[in-house]
């Protein structure tokens, strides 16, 4: 273009006092003052050297040769003689082979407009290599995250300081010597050294041959990488639209509003792997090929009925038959539905039996118990809590994680439902209702309902020590609002 001639002009006009055998050092930062940084400089070259006339940019790391030009002037081997004498270069540390670097026309940066670049750690890179799938998820209205098979990451762009030039099939030094030898220090090929430093001062021009490298795309910014937990909420939100409640109620569900096992992972910003954890998490199962949340009361009385049989068949709480307990159900609970809250709430044992996980199914009763927004003395609710539950089974506070707070501080130490799935899914709105529910929170109590905003860099206390403030009280560090 007109504006690029005129700016090599300039780059030129800049020069003309300079010796001609005396080669100009210009940085990146002499490059943007005349007008063609963004033209010219390129990451991770150490040295540019501008000469007077020859509109070109020349570029030397080690002992390798690039030339960088525009498209309508072709490079000859004598040109790069001359130029290696200019800038006092020894031929015999260089190889046969210079690359001369041609920047791309308006038709092929164009046609390469949709390509990216994306900064990938090593199980990202891992994963591609393995053929396993690696993919792009996000709403209208959300951040854009990858996906592998078992992590989530955050996607961000970020700005490179220099342009970034994408080369293909650009050789290091050790690939363009012709040398048998090659015995690499730091990156630096040296395999002429030995051949030819008896050569001294009658030095022969080493380089004999030119490749030309056409870029194909030069870069100003890529994506980057952070992982980050993995988003349930949405699994939250689509599933209590479609709550199953038995078979009676099925025609007042919406069925537009079911999702298939794939078509939810697919909407879920997170990994297979997290997606299959998240429906374990919630205790979404499959009914008749949709993936199904639930209703409370629904779930509470067949969780109520499988207990029951407990009793009724005199067994050992590690010897819980699981046909039997479908079988007694038939015609109270579907077969399929059953089945799965069996495998939901009951854990193999090592006689081929099984036993029921005591953390879900005191965490179901204590939900049951806690209906949302009602207090009850800590007393009072332990003692009803245990009762409700089969002989065996024993409360814990730690059972009430996510669900629940207890509040010694007051007059009146009391219990107070809470669940983690039911508040704000932004971090400052979700701490402000935290703060109104409760003034103070110690780390145990306020982490449930703060680790989904952690990455594997940033955890709870580092989260609460920018948004909160802290003191602590007889030992233990006391967590209050910030405002």
């Amino acid at each position: 273009s007109a504006a690029y001639l005129q700016n090599l002009q300039s780059a030129v006009d800049f020069y003309t006092s300079v010796d001609e055998a005396e080669p100009v050092f210009a940085s990146a930062k002499i490059c943007k003052q005349i007008g063609i940084h963004e033209r010219f400089s390129v990451l991770n070259f150490n040295i540019s050297l501008i000469f007077e006339k020859k509109f070109s940019v020349f570029l030397c790391k080690s002992s390798l040769i690039i030339m960088i030009f525009s498209q309508d002037y072709q490079r000859s081997v004598e040109d790069v003689h001359a130029i290696v004498r200019h800038a006092k270069l020894d031929f015999n540390n260089l190889t046969n082979t210079a690359q001369a670097i041609y920047y791309p026309d308006g038709d092929t940066h164009a046609n390469m407009g949709n390509l990216k670049l994306l900064e990938a750690d090593d199980h990202i890179l891992e994963q591609i290599r393995a053929g396993k799938s690696v993919s792009f998820k996000g709403a209208l209205n959300e951040k854009v995250v990858i996906c592998t098979e078992s992590r989530t990451y955050e996607v961000k762009e970020a700005e490179i300081s220099n342009s970034l030039l994408l080369v293909p099939k650009l050789q290091q030094a050790q690939a363009t010597s012709r040398s048998p030898i090659k015995s690499p220090k730091g990156g630096v090929n040296t395999s002429l050294d030995s051949s030819t430093e008896e050569m001294g001062e009658e030095a022969v021009d080493s380089i004999d041959t030119i490749e030309r490298k056409d870029v194909v795309r030069i870069f100003h910014d890529y994506f980057e990488c952070r992982q980050v937990k993995p988003k349930y909420r949405k699994i939250i939100d689509l599933l209590r639209l479609t709550k199953y409640s038995g078979p009676e109620n099925e025609h007042l569900v919406e069925r537009s509003l079911l999702f298939r096992f794939k078509q939810l992972l697919d909407t879920v910003q997170c990994s297979k792997e997290e997606f299959e954890e998240g429906l374990r998490k919630y205790r979404a199962i499959e009914i008749e090929d949709r993936i199904r949340m639930l209703d409370n009361e629904y779930e509470y009385r067949a969780v109520t009925l499988m207990l029951a049989l407990i009793g009724e068949n005199s067994w050992r709480l590690d010897e819980i038959d699981k046909a039997t307990t479908v079988e007694a159900l038939e015609g109270i609970v579907p077969y399929d539905v059953v089945d799965k809250i069996f495998d939901v709430y009951t854990e193999p044992t090592e006689s081929g039996r099984f036993r029921y996980r005591e953390d879900l199914v005191c965490a179901l009763f204590a939900e049951k118990i806690l209906q949302q927004g009602l207090k009850f003395h800590i007393d009072d609710f332990l003692t009803t809590w245990q009762e409700t539950l089969p002989d065996g089974f024993t409360v814990d506070e730690k059972y009430l994680r996510g669900i629940g707070i207890i509040d010694r501080e007051g007059n009146v130490p009391c219990v107070r439902g809470l669940n983690e799935a039911d508040l704000p899914n932004n971090l400052l709105v979700r701490l402000v209702t935290l703060f109104k529910t409760k003034e103070r929170w110690n780390l145990e109590q306020i982490e449930p309902y703060i680790e989904c905003f952690t990455t594997p860099t940033l955890g709870v206390t580092s989260i609460l020590a920018k948004h909160t403030r802290s003191l602590v009280v007889n030992g233990t560090r006391i967590y209050v609002s910030k405002h």
